[in-house]
């Protein structure tokens, strides 16, 4: 009894039989009904088998308790229950109860074996679908390796590229700083060849003027040293030799120069007067008072470099005369001197004459604290270009203007705050640049109808609220003491009231003895 006990739990049966009721359970729905009939008889036929063996484990279990042992525990247990299943399959229900049943079966039947072809037809559909999807995913992993590979060979074809042009960025910097050195060391030795040239010209100047001055000593010497004077045979005087009349630097560079003094004076009017303008505006609420300072100092300005011009030529001709002897004329050989040696002019004295001649000027007044020195820098940059205008070739000049004439719109701009109707000059803003007798940069005049005569009626009324001795203006220092201004040695200008005319303007007159 034992063996077959131990056989039955080897056999698991029991176990196999909970699992394929189990299954049996979850696969009910999805099964037709000969499946779950087949599985049903399955599960009986291995119950009965079960059954067997333990019918067998009891008739054994009996036996050996011999003939009387058990017979309580089968009488109480097994005959009852072997009654109630057989009673129950015998007299059971009715038969219209069992053939509804069956009824009621086979309509479930049929209904799940419909369930089972549409959830097998969806499945079908679902099947389809997912394989197109994995297709579609497939085309679309194809496509990203691909892409992938054409991006990894971009990058590297990118890498390699920059590479190349990062060389090649680094051998432009260097050969870019190489030139630099290259043109800076040129630049250099330029500008000391230049500084080496004007040098040697400066010597070779003062070389000539030293020999010149040799030979004049030489024959004063010899003069002193004979006892009488000797007989000169008398010679017919020789035609002077015919000289080529090549250019000079002065001629030669006269076009490059006048665009850049034409350029500068116009910058001095767009910046450096509008510097002095916001200057004395601190101090001079009047904005006519400031123009009209400005213009006189414009005016004067020029009127001092064009005679600190003259008086360099005539130092420079003297000196040259004596010993030119070169294939230009004397007039070119003195203008090359003053184009070369810009530099020797003086213009603090052109400054002090000009700041002098403003504090003697009728026409502006100023408090008493303020002084002309503080626009000095303007007034030189003026003298500057006014000297450097007088070396070209015709000289450039500034046109001459007088209150009250009438306006002309070839040679003057309107300000801002004129009256465009007003035929008149109020007063004037900034000279206009002529050469010869052609206005090449126009100026600026302030044109107003009817405020000529009042303000004329108030300047004979209106005193001057500062010292006219510029001499007690500048003792504060030393350095800017000025002396009183010297106009030209000629008698016609000295007392007259076309002297005062030409001083308050900047220009000279020339009259006829008779007059």
């Amino acid at each position: 009894m034992a063996d077959s006990l131990r056989r039955l739990i080897n056999n698991e049966s029991c176990r196999i039989l909970q699992e394929k009721l189990e299954n049996w359970y979850k696969d009910y729905h999805i099964n037709s009904c000969d499946q779950n009939l087949n599985r049903c008889c399955e599960i009986i036929e291995m119950n009965s088998m079960i059954q067997g063996q333990l019918f067998t484990i009891l008739n054994q279990t009996a036996r050996e308790g011999g003939h009387y042992a058990g017979v309580e525990t089968i009488k109480s247990r097994l005959l009852p229950w072997l009654g109630t299943c057989f009673s129950s399959t015998t007299s059971g229900r009715p038969f219209e109860t069992s053939l509804s049943l069956i009824q009621e079966s086979i309509e479930k039947e049929r209904q799940l074996r419909e369930f089972a072809s549409t959830r097998k037809h969806e499945i079908q559909q679902l099947e389809k679908e997912l394989n197109s999807t994995h297709l579609q995913l497939n085309l679309v992993q194809q496509d990203l390796a691909e892409a992938q590979m054409a991006l990894e060979d971009t990058k590297t074809k990118s890498a390699t590229t920059l590479l190349a042009a990062e060389d090649e960025i680094v051998h432009l910097k260097a050969a870019l700083k190489a030139s630099q050195a290259q043109e800076e060391s040129a630049l250099r030795n330029l500008d000391r060849l230049n500084d080496y040239e004007q040098q040697v010209q400066i010597l070779k100047d003062e070389i000539t003027i030293l020999g010149a001055q040799k030979s004049v000593l030489h024959s004063r010497l010899a003069r002193s040293r004979s006892p009488s004077p000797r007989p000169c045979r008398s010679r017919s005087p020789s035609p002077l030799p015919l000289r080529s009349c090549s250019p000079g630097r002065a001629r030669l560079t006269n076009a490059a120069r006048h665009a850049h003094l034409v350029a500068r004076f116009s910058d001095i009017y767009a910046q450096e007067r509008l510097d002095a303008q916001t200057l004395l505006r601190t101090y001079i609420d009047d904005l006519e008072i400031v123009q009209r300072i400005i213009y006189v100092a414009a005016v004067e300005s020029f009127h001092a470099a064009k005679m600190a011009f003259r008086q360099f030529k005539m130092r420079v001709r003297k000196t040259l005369s004596l010993t030119h002897s070169g294939p230009e004329s004397l007039e070119d050989t003195v203008l090359d001197y003053i184009v070369r040696h810009e530099d020797l002019y003086d213009v603090q004295a052109s400054v002090n004459e000009v700041i002098r001649a403003m504090n003697i000027n009728p026409k502006i007044s100023f408090p008493p604290e303020v002084d002309f020195i503080m626009i000095s820098s303007l007034v030189r940059e003026l003298c500057r270009v006014a000297f450097s205008m007088q070396t070209l070739v015709p000289p450039l000049d500034i046109a001459f203007g007088a209150d009250g004439e009438l306006f002309n719109e070839s040679k003057y701009r309107r300000s801002y705050d004129s009256d465009f109707t007003a035929p008149l000059v109020v007063y004037h803003v900034w000279p206009a640049l002529m050469e010869n007798d052609s206005i090449i940069v126009k100026g600026e005049a302030v044109s107003k109808r009817g405020a000529l005569w009042s303000r004329r009626s108030r300047s004979k009324s209106r005193s001057r609220s500062r010292s006219m001795s510029p001499i007690l203006s500048h003792s504060a220092s030393p350095s800017r003491t000025l002396l009183p201004r010297s106009r030209s040695p000629s008698p016609i200008r000295s007392g007259s009231p076309r002297d005062t005319v030409a001083s308050t303007y900047g220009f000279s007159f020339t009259f006829p003895s008779s007059l």
